[in-house]
């Protein structure tokens, strides 16, 4: 037989051990615990009879709910693995619990009761929701029927409300780092114009697994150093989480949230219907005790006889002004008839003027014909003038000299006859 090498022998050994046991589940207790700075846990567990040393990477350690210490009683499950350089096997640890308890409902009662003795779930840290919300975060999956059932109950209730949605994880390793980032952020906005009214942390129901992130100490601290008021309405009506405690207001369902923080509108508009039927029925009954006091004063009247003085008088007026009227058009028709004689006359006085004015202008102008020198003298004609003035042969007496003048010569001549 040929001879192995000890790594051979323990690398053959690793081998078989690995492909027969990789899914293995072993309770036992703690005898010693170490956790390396690395984020990886070193432990050993017993019985009454062997003693085993186990592992658990930092990967899988990040999810461990509970603090392990010496002396619990466990339950391991994972897969056997060798360590061939010491010849060594051990259990890579996939997951721990505590023997006989619920590794989630331990870490859950564990933090309860931490975050109850800092005094995080005391009604008087409690801050009151907004009677009329405004502005509302809401932080869930933009892709989760929780999203979608939140803003068709607000649709249908308050209407007048913005709601402005942070995607945020809400399962899976990450989630409680961006529920608290978000929570943050809608936060930061508080005491601005654009700051909200109240922030909803929801998601719909799941596994406890898939539910954890609200179970964070994390997220926790984040609800409670908020300045907003926060709702947590997580799961289903029977579900509970460490953010139910610690936020101003818990929500039995993403739903009841919504129907919790926003008033109903329906219900608002019978109340203002009611308000609108009781003041019409005040307003009547009002009306009513003034109609009856106006009917006392007319009969005061009555007794004081102001309305027959007041229809005589009235009657008075009336005939007075028809009076008035009649004199008014007899005046103006009288005025109306002289008018138009004096306008006859005025027409015939013009006309008589214009016509004698006619006749002076067209004698005028023959006149003025007769005078123009240029005029005769182009036409053969001489200008006869005397003592420099012009004149007619009419004006000229017998044996009297007169001056004939034309554009080119100047004469003086005699009347003989």
């Amino acid at each position: 037989m040929k001879a192995l090498k000890v790594s051979e022998l323990n690398t053959q050994i690793k081998a078989i051990l690995e492909q027969t046991f990789l899914d293995v589940c072993v309770q036992g207790e703690i005898s010693s615990v170490k956790v390396h700075t690395s984020g990886h846990i070193y432990l050993s567990i017993k019985d009454e009879d062997s003693n085993i040393k186990c592992v658990m990477f930092k990967g899988n350690a990040r999810g461990l709910k509970i603090t392990l210490e010496v002396g619990q009683s466990i339950v391991i499950m994972g897969s056997v693995s060798v360590y061939t350089q010491k010849g060594e096997y051990q259990i890579l640890c996939k997951s721990i619990t505590l023997a006989g308890v619920g590794e989630f409902a331990l870490a859950f009662e564990n933090l309860k009761n931490k975050l109850q003795t800092k005094g995080y779930f005391e009604s008087f840290h409690k801050k009151p929701m907004p009677k009329f919300p405004k502005r509302i975060a809401l932080l869930t999956s933009a892709t989760g029927a929780a999203k979608e059932d939140m803003l068709k109950v607000a649709q249908k209730r308050w209407n007048l409300v913005h709601i402005t949605l942070f995607d945020t994880l809400v399962q899976g390793e990450n989630a409680k780092e961006c529920i608290v980032a978000n929570l943050a952020l809608a936060d930061s906005f508080f005491g601005t114009k654009e700051g909200f009214d109240v922030i909803v942390l929801g998601r719909g129901g799941g596994s406890m697994e898939d539910m954890w992130a609200f179970n964070e100490e994390c997220v926790a601290e984040a609800i409670y150093r908020a300045k907003t008021p926060i709702i947590s309405a997580v799961g289903h009506e029977v579900d509970v989480f460490i953010s139910d405690f610690v936020a101003d207001l818990r929500a039995p369902t993403p739903s009841a949230a919504m129907e919790m923080l926003l008033p109903d509108k329906f219900e608002f508009l019978r109340i203002i219907d009611e308000m609108m039927s009781a003041y019409s029925s005040v307003f009547e009954r009002y009306l009513g005790q003034k109609q009856r006091l106006i009917g006392q004063l007319k009969e005061y009247f009555k007794l004081y006889n102001f309305q027959s003085q007041y229809i005589n008088k009235r009657e008075q007026i009336q005939a007075l002004g028809q009076i008035f009227v009649e004199n008014f058009r007899n005046i103006l028709e009288k005025k109306q008839g002289e008018i138009e004689r004096v306008k006859m006359l005025i027409d015939v006085a013009f006309e008589r003027k214009l016509t004698h004015a006619q006749m002076e202008c067209e004698r005028l102008f023959e006149a003025l014909k007769a005078s123009n020198p240029r005029s005769l003298c182009k036409n053969g004609y001489a200008q006869i003038s005397k003592e420099q003035k012009v004149c007619v042969l009419q004006d000229i007496a017998v044996n009297e000299v007169f001056e004939l003048s034309d554009l080119d010569l100047h004469i003086f001549a005699k009347r003989v006859k």
